[in-house]
């Protein structure tokens, strides 16, 4: 399937939400909203994709450039050659209830990981980069533990030297992943690693520019990223896709969404007067995958809802409407879905909260005040009810 052209829009006034103020400098991530491009540090998102690892776009975001291959593996044996939990990590997902859903687990164990880091209290430049290393590779053993603990099942030890991708399916799935499953992964951790500005990420920032420690800061982030309005639409396209059951009856369930001017997930981009960019790749590691699994349903689905919505509609996919089906495709249950964009966006967290840390001044801004004109006190019982 082609890509729809751009279209352009016109200049608008401010408005509420932030929406256009620059709330600072940043080298991390640049978005053409109007020409579809995501960029990291100078390099298209898309080509890091095809032919980057998640662990190297790591890097770049960290240090701000592609890393040489001696030192490239010298961070590797750093980063992914001691994978674990704090046993004390694992005793705290103990002792959740059954009923706490992933993200709210997520957010209360990384809050609780600073206590047991040896940099905790250390702010230096190295020191801090090594805490967003371990949050990086925690984070998924974190989800992972869980959701075992929650199927009566043990966590399992990741294996050092393997990836995040392998080693979040290998500790929750208890066997070794399939190499193009594993791939296709990395490519989405890729394409999720950073996007400017957007909520949680300005919120990491808000609070790192406190001086805040980095905990904190990512903890705010996993907050914000549970809200509905920013994580989780992926698993909204799944339950449309649920609803809508098979591939004939798509066109006409979007038509009558479509009519009672309903809400499409999956489509629609705060940014991008476009398709997404990062739409096309998911595109075609959803078929492959679906393929592979055997059961192509959601996919096929998935093809007419987005056919029908191009020719019926003016808004365009997001990165969300195929990571769904190729979650599910890789047997990842529905529930861990946002917490997977904080496995893969743990890394442009934390890039930010270092820049910010870097050049640091407090964020704070200004409210327009719409409330009453100045008040006299009264005495309450002259007051009328």
């Amino acid at each position: 399937m082609t890509t729809p052209s751009c279209q352009k829009t016109a200049s608008k006034e401010k408005e509420q939400g932030l929406a256009d103020v620059v709330a600072c400098n940043s080298a991390i991530c640049f978005i053409d909203g109007q020409e579809g491009r995501l960029i990291y540090r100078g390099y298209d998102a898309l080509d890091l994709a095809r032919n980057s690892t998640f662990e190297e776009v790591a890097y770049l975001l960290w240090y701000g450039r592609l890393p040489g291959l001696t030192e490239f593996q010298a961070f590797l044996d750093g980063f992914t050659g001691g994978m674990q939990l704090p046993v004390e990590t694992t005793m705290i997902l103990r002792m959740f209830p059954n009923a706490a859903t992933s993200m709210e687990v997520l957010r209360t164990a990384v809050s609780s990981l600073g206590h047991w880091d040896p940099d905790s209290g250390n702010t230096r430049l190295d020191a801090s980069l090594r805490k967003a290393q371990r949050l990086t590779e925690r984070i998924p053993l974190i989800i992972a533990a869980h959701q075992r603990l929650k199927n009566g099942q043990e966590p399992i030890t990741p294996i050092p030297n393997h990836g995040i991708a392998y080693n979040f399916l290998y500790t929750l799935q208890g066997q070794e992943p399939d190499s193009d499953i594993v791939r296709a992964l990395d490519v989405a951790l890729i394409l999720h690693a950073d996007h400017e500005l957007n909520a949680s990420t300005f919120a990491a920032r808000v609070t790192a520019a406190t001086m805040s420690d980095i905990y904190s800061a990512v903890t705010s982030a996993i907050g914000a990223l549970k809200g509905p309005l920013h994580g989780g639409a992926n698993a909204d396209v799944m339950e449309m896709f649920e609803a809508i059951g098979t591939p004939e009856k798509a066109e006409s369930w979007i038509l009558e969404r479509l009519a009672a001017k309903g809400k499409i997930p999956g489509f629609g981009h705060r940014v991008y007067k476009c398709e997404d960019p990062r739409v096309g790749i998911m595109r075609e590691y959803a078929e492959q995958i679906t393929r592979k699994a055997g059961d192509t349903r959601f996919y096929e689905i998935a093809q007419v809802v987005e056919m029908t919505m191009l020719a019926n509609s003016k808004v365009f996919p997001n990165v969300d409407f195929y990571t769904g089906t190729l979650y599910r495709a890789m047997g990842i249950p529905t529930e861990l879905f946002t917490p997977i964009f904080a496995m893969s966006r743990a890394v442009g967290w934390t890039a930010h909260i270092l820049e910010q840390w870097r050049n640091n001044r407090l964020i704070r801004p200004s409210a327009k005040y719409v409330g009453p004109s100045l008040q006299h006190y009264t005495p309450i019982e002259t007051r009328t009810p």
